[in-house]
C-alpha cells in the first residue's frame, strides 16, 4: 500500500502496491500497522456498499456528528466515481476546503476520510458499486449534511445535472 496525503490534512489516498505474475495481481489494501503508524483509525466498525444504476447519480454530502463522527475509506469496486470531501472541522487550516479523487475499478484507489468530513460522491459511469468501511457505526441521530451545491465550497462536480435523493436535496445551506 502507498498512502499519498491529499491537499486536506489527515485525508489520504490508498493506492495499491501490485505485485504480479501470469495470474494477474495481489495487492494489500488495508492494513492496521501502516493505517495506524499514518495516524488513521483502524478498528472497522461495519461494511456498506452502495449500487448506482445511473451515470451521474449524485449522493451527498454526507457526515456524522459527534459524538459518533465517523471516518470511513471508500473504494469504487465497479465503475467510476467521482468522490469529494469537505473538511468541516473548526479550527482546520483547511476547513471549509474540498478536494476530490476519481475511483475507478481499474485504478483501485481508495480515499481514507478522517472525522469531521463531508463525504459524497457522483457517478460518472452507469453501474457503479461503492465498497465503505466505516469506523464508527450508523447513528440515524447524528446524520447530517452539506447541500451538494452549496456556495459556501463551490464543488466543481464532472456532470451538470445530477440525479439526486429528495433527502440530499433538504440540507439547508452551509453557516460557517
Amino acid at each position: 500500500m502507498i498512502l499519498v496525503e491529499t491537499t486536506l490534512k489527515s485525508a489520504w489516498i490508498i493506492e495499491l502496491q501490485q505485485f504480479t505474475d501470469e495470474r494477474g495481481f495481489f495487492a494489500r489494501s488495508f492494513c492496521q500497522k501502516e493505517f495506524a503508524a499514518h495516524g488513521l483509525k483502524t478498528e472497522v466498525a461495519q461494511c456498506n456498499i452502495s449500487f448506482n444504476l445511473k451515470k451521474g447519480t449524485l449522493r451527498g454530502m454526507h457526515f456524522q456528528l459527534p459524538p459518533k463522527a465517523e471516518a470511513k475509506l471508500v473504494r469504487c469496486t465497479r465503475g467510476a466515481i467521482y468522490d469529494v470531501i469537505i473538511d468541516l472541522r473548526p479550527g482546520s487550516d483547511t476547513y471549509c476546503n474540498w478536494t476530490a479523487a476519481e475511483l475507478t475499478e481499474s485504478n483501485h484507489r481508495a480515499l481514507y476520510i478522517p472525522e469531521g468530513f463531508a463525504h459524497g460522491f457522483q457517478t460518472l459511469e452507469d453501474n457503479c458499486e461503492v465498497f465503505y468501511q466505516m469506523y464508527e457505526f450508523f447513528a440515524p441521530e447524528c446524520s447530517a449534511g452539506v447541500r451538494w451545491d452549496d456556495p459556501a465550497f463551490n464543488i466543481e462536480w464532472p456532470l451538470a445535472t445530477p440525479i439526486i435523493s429528495a433527502k440530499d436535496l433538504t440540507y439547508a445551506g452551509f453557516q460557517k
